[in-house]
């Protein structure tokens, strides 16, 4: 998928001058906040549960070169194979080699979001494949043309109506005066639609939310079954999954599992949670007669030992997402790739470069709700930061800011001076805008008064306030 990152600004503008993705984006707290919320609050143990989880993926981490190799003796005793990837073109490349050997002309496609960050529909589609989404919210997108706007819910930014235009311009077979009015059509055209898909697909591709060392199992989560249905009636399954995604055992994965569907839907567990061990044996119903995993590391390997080792811990819940005030304003689509968000600021300029993704770490307003909802207890404040000082370090920076923040460098690093200046520049703020209370434009400020008016100072200056309480006794100290 082509990043346009570099382009935030502009696609922020854009967002907020769309009124329909403005009201879609108001679903989010009634979709999603809330019903996290209301599931949390049902087990007590949760916050054990993060502590617990993060353990598991600390530890795998630190041992991530055993578990995978573990994991991959695993999958070829049970008769599968495990391709390991560097990059996202030779994991591309891997998977066009299985499905060439196998002459597929369709593929079914569970949703992943590995496959839109290596640009899987588009490499297949220019090689003669038919790629089909699955995942109803990721067909909708497919039929658009466009990328997900959310890690789980990728058609959040659409409302049904516009839906119901996709399906009478694109399938156009069907009566063009039938009923979509309601969600419930919407999705049984879907299925109808779909169904012959399944059937037809000589292979079938699926994401991983975790990768077990232990059985050389992959697990996806769903809740409409398509994922049942991509995996086991084709004659070749495969796996798509960064190699982060390895725990050690069913137990440690069930531990992330009881945190995962609570922190993205609201549910207790999702309607499915399947494990897949390898191909079809003798004694199986159903199953594919070849079971294959692309392991991808795509610059996360490079992420080890570093200030942003954490973020691999992501279990791509998308919680932080949803909490996030700047997500709810500009949607997934603004930050110009796969992971919007909060995670995406972090993940996004540790993968394509800070140079490609330098100001997704600066849309924040760092009110740690991201951190505070995280399942696996992520530092993404901390780690937007590191990327800010790197920005700078590396004079990507504008250099208005860049100028900006060394002129007040200059008077924080001089205490006396810094309080006699704005003991001269509040008072004086104060009377050139005591007319109206507030500025409209003002110089080195257009930042800000582009958009809104700055209140005019009131009054003294925080320093001033501070030193009066304690002279007067009255500083509270916290205590424990």
């Amino acid at each position: 998928m082509e990043s346009t990152s570099r382009n935030f600004k502009d696609n922020v503008r854009h967002a907020l001058t769309d009124d329909q993705l403005q009201r879609a984006m108001s679903n989010v707290k009634r979709n999603f906040i809330d019903k996290r919320l209301a599931a949390v609050e049902k087990l007590p143990e949760f916050e054990e549960l993060r502590e617990a989880a993060r353990a598991v993926k600390d530890h795998a981490l630190a041992h991530l070169d055993h578990y995978l190799e573990r994991y991959e003796a695993r999958v070829r005793e049970d008769g599968g194979q495990v391709h390991w990837c560097a990059t996202a073109e030779e994991a591309r490349t891997a998977i066009l080699e299985i499905c060439q050997r196998q002459g597929a002309r369709s593929v079914t496609k569970g949703k992943s979001m590995v496959a839109e960050e290596i640009g899987l529909n588009d490499f297949l589609e220019e090689r003669n494949i038919v790629p089909v989404e699955t995942d109803l919210g990721e067909y909708i997108i497919q039929l658009r043309h466009e990328a997900p706007s959310h890690i789980i819910a990728p058609a959040v930014h659409l409302n049904k109506e516009q839906v119901a235009d996709d399906f009478r311009r694109e399938h156009k077979d069907l009566p063009g005066d039938r009923d979509l009015s309601q969600p419930g059509q919407l999705v049984e055209e879907a299925r109808g639609m779909l169904r012959q898909r399944y059937l037809d697909a000589d292979v079938g591709i699926t994401g991983a939310n975790l990768l077990i060392a232990e059985t050389g199992s992959s697990v996806i989560v769903t809740n409409e079954g398509n994922g049942d249905l991509t995996q086991s009636l084709p004659r070749v399954h495969i796996v798509i999954a960064s190699i982060e995604k390895v725990v050690p055992t069913l137990e440690d994965a069930s531990t992330i599992l009881r945190l995962l569907a609570r922190s993205a839907t609201g549910q207790e567990f999702s309607s499915y949670t399947t494990f897949s061990t390898g191909p079809r044996r003798a004694e199986d119903a159903d199953g594919p007669d070849e079971y294959h995993v692309i392991l991808l590391d795509n610059g996360r390997s490079a992420m080890l030992g570093s200030e942003f080792e954490e973020m691999l811990r992501c279990i791509k819940c998308g919680a932080c997402m949803n909490h996030c005030p700047v997500y709810h304003a500009i949607g997934g689509h603004a930050y110009g790739w796969v992971y919007p968000g909060p995670m995406g600021a972090v993940l996004t300029p540790a993968l394509t470069g800070v140079e490609q993704a330098g100001h997704l770490p600066n849309a924040s307003s760092f009110c740690g709700r991201c951190e505070a909802v995280c399942p696996m207890k992520i530092p993404l404040p901390k780690m937007m930061r590191h990327w800010r000082e790197q920005e700078y370090e590396r004079h990507l920076t504008p250099a208005a800011a860049r100028r900006g923040l060394s002129l007040w460098a200059y008077f924080a690093r001089r205490p006396a001076l810094y309080h006699a200046a704005t003991r001269l520049a509040m008072p004086l703020l104060g009377l050139l805008g005591r007319r109206r209370g507030r500025f409209a434009r003002l110089p080195l400020a257009s930042g800000w008064t582009d958009y809104r008016d700055l209140p005019a100072p009131e009054g003294a200056t925080f320093q001033q306030l501070w030193a009066r309480q304690r002279r007067s006794g009255k500083t509270t100290e916290a205590r424990t």
